[in-house]
């Protein structure tokens, strides 16, 4: 953890512990966001439309009603090895901010995959700011090596935790600093 400091590692031992087994990799990343975390957090938290900032999602549906142990089908957009995925969401905080989800299905080779997501409060430059940690751990795929494994997911979440910095500082510079609508 290159140049994590005090906060983010208590954070990261208290939210972030995965057990990975021998066939298994796991990794966390941390991505400082220039808006307020209550906005941040209301996207983060929508299990149901994480394409309002995740680039690689086209669209998702959920099965039954929302809440823990629901499942969503999403849709992924081209250019990825997988068309689709099934993830059920384990863990949703609201007071504490951490969101779990688990890869239950899909068309992919990314099997056993459960991640954490959480979302903190920090001042960036004087101004509120967001600190936000997304941990998984995943099997390493027959034919890979833990090491390609973790880059190809590092790869993915690197994309989604930008995206998610975009969204949310576009909307913080535009005024926006109110959550979403919750479902």
């Amino acid at each position: 953890m290159n140049g994590v400091d005090v906060m983010e590692t208590q954070y990261i031992r208290r939210h972030h512990r995965h057990e990975p087994r021998d066939n298994q990799c796991t990794s966390t990343l941390v991505k400082h966001i220039k808006a307020p975390v209550n906005l941040v957090w209301s996207l983060v938290r929508r299990f149901d439309q994480p394409q309002k900032y995740k680039p690689f999602v086209s669209r998702c549906v959920v099965v039954g009603d929302l809440g823990i142990g629901s499942v969503r089908e999403v849709n992924v957009k081209s250019g990825l090895p997988a068309t689709t995925s099934r993830e059920r969401l384990e863990l949703l905080n609201d007071e504490e901010h951490i969101l779990g989800i688990k890869i239950v299905g899909g068309d992919h080779r990314l099997k056993n995959y459960s991640s954490i997501v959480t979302v903190h409060p920090e001042v960036i430059n004087g101004r509120p700011g967001t600190l936000v940690i997304e941990s998984f751990v995943v099997d390493v795929p027959e034919g890979n090596t833990k090491d390609e494994t973790c880059y190809f997911v590092n790869a993915l979440i690197r994309c989604n935790l930008q995206s998610l910095a975009d969204v949310s500082e576009r909307m913080a510079l535009q005024g926006q600093t109110e959550p979403i609508n919750r479902f």
